[in-house]
């Protein structure tokens, strides 16, 4: 029997609680209510419709009560995916993907109150352990969204439960924006809307004239749903070797409520047509940075990020910078070999369109290991190295045609100092308002098995699906 696991109290659940309010709430009471003045009172009788063509009184009132307290806005959508390896793993299942999902989502607005619950019903053949964990995603139900938001004043909206958070400026490269991923959907072929994965948070946004504010306040740490081995294969520093399925990661995650919690701030403003933005981060390494060898588990260290951003304008077309300093708490002078050195990370991005339907996007991005000595000298004899500065180039094309019915597009991540690369090709067409069929690839590339693009050379797959939306 399947079961279902949610750590208990959650904001998911009580996002789930909120929103059912909402969206079924109680009928309000019928008592009578005081007489208006005389002259005030609401005129009942409206002209009449030709005979056939309206509804008597008391249906009308029936279908405001029904519109007004029952009714909520729904949609969703039913897709099949299919995916397999090109090249035989022998510590993975030749399927990559094999899925098919039920989105549903719902919505509710009363009076400045909107309540939304979304979630996935999932039949997946490639996985072997269909117990839920709303945690991580897996199982037959993937709760994505269940939140209440809420203007509560003039300069202020309040949102509460379970929600996607995104920010930065990177084209799926992220530095500021420290809210869960999950980059097992990401490289096996699923939506690339799965890439954000779901945080159980609280977020209030100020607004001002001259200054904005978000602040995301999680209670208990969401990391990354993390490749683990049990759908990828992948290099274990810990055993030198790659590893997959049959010796699954474990970690050890920070899970104290209020205690092991998490504080993102993001202060914003427009300066003409330029937007700024400065960034402060506090919790933890979001995918495990370190390793506790009396226990044999992977951990996340504490983290400190603070940055900046900027987009805007440039040569016809849009460009953005971005930086962020990443303060690992739990080793600043880079001195332990079992955890994660401090890093700065900075990208610069343009994209245009070159002329009509066809758009290109490049991006330049840097990863510099602090106190570079340290990390050398704290390494154990025979593992192995990582070079002082990571440089990563990627390229975006996308050509629509017929009518912007088909789309073409490439993704490509090229990272020279590490001899590997990643390309994500992708065919896309839109038969009708509801249908719609998609081709693609995940192909990884690369000399070294422990550099992070090579070490995913298996795992290269091809995948078709197709998605009926209502």
């Amino acid at each position: 029997m399947s079961r279902v696991l949610i750590r208990s109290p959650s904001f998911a659940v009580l996002g789930i609680v909120l929103s059912a309010v909402l969206l079924f709430p109680i009928p309000a009471s019928s008592q009578d209510e005081p007489e208006l003045p005389k002259g005030l009172e609401p005129v009942l009788e409206e002209p009449p419709l030709p005979e056939g063509l309206g509804m008597d009184r008391t249906q009308e009132q029936a279908k405001e009560v029904v519109e007004e307290n029952l009714l909520f806005d729904l949609s969703g959508f039913i897709d099949a995916r299919s995916g397999r390896r090109t090249r035989h793993d022998p510590n993975e299942s030749d399927f990559a993907l094999g899925e098919i999902r039920a989105r549903i989502e719902a919505e509710k607005t009363l009076n400045d109150a909107l309540a939304r619950l979304s979630f996935d019903l999932l039949y997946d053949a490639v996985a072997t352990d269909h117990d839920v964990d709303l945690e991580t995603g897996e199982g037959w139900l993937d709760l994505r969204e269940a939140f209440v938001t809420t203007r509560a004043a003039g300069f202020l909206d309040l949102k509460i439960g379970r929600q996607i958070l995104t920010w930065g400026t990177g084209d799926l490269i992220f530095i500021n924006d420290l809210f869960p991923k999950d980059f097992v959907s990401f490289f096996i072929g699923r939506h690339r809307e799965y890439l954000k994965a779901p945080s159980d948070s609280f977020k209030a946004s100020f607004f001002s004239r001259f200054l904005n504010l978000d602040f995301v306040y999680t209670p208990r740490f969401d990391p990354d749903r993390i490749i683990d081995g049990s759908r990828i294969s992948f290099f274990s520093p810990t055993s030198g070797q790659l590893t997959g399925r049959r010796s699954v990661v474990s970690v050890d995650r920070p899970d104290q409520w209020f205690r092991d919690d998490e504080i993102a701030v993001r202060l914003y403003r427009n300066l003409g047509a330029l937007e700024v933005a400065g960034y402060l981060y506090r919790g933890f390494w979001k995918s495990p940075a370190g390793n506790d060898p009396a226990r044999g588990q992977s951990i996340f260290p504490r983290l400190t990020v603070a940055g900046a951003s900027a987009r805007g304008p440039l040569m016809g077309g849009i460009a953005n910078a971005e930086f962020g300093f990443y303060r690992s708490e739990d080793d600043t002078r880079g001195s332990d070999p079992m955890v994660r050195n401090s890093e700065l990370r900075f990208l610069i991005g343009f994209e245009r369109e070159l002329w009509r339907d066809l758009t290109l996007g490049a991006q330049y991005y840097l990863e510099r290991i602090n106190d570079y000595s340290n990390y050398q000298r704290s390494l154990p004899a025979g593992a192995p190295r990582s070079d002082e500065n990571r440089h990563l180039l990627t390229a975006r094309v996308t050509q629509q045609l017929l009518q912007q019915n088909l789309e073409l597009g490439l993704f490509a991540y090229w990272v020279p100092s590490d001899h590997d690369a990643y390309l994500r090709p992708r065919i896309h067409y839109k038969i009708d308002d509801h249908w719609s069929a998609e081709m693609g690839g995940h192909i990884f590339l690369g000399r070294r098995s422990h550099t992070f693009f090579g070490q995913f050379k298996r795992n290269s797959s091809l995948y078709l699906a197709v998605r009926f939306g209502f």
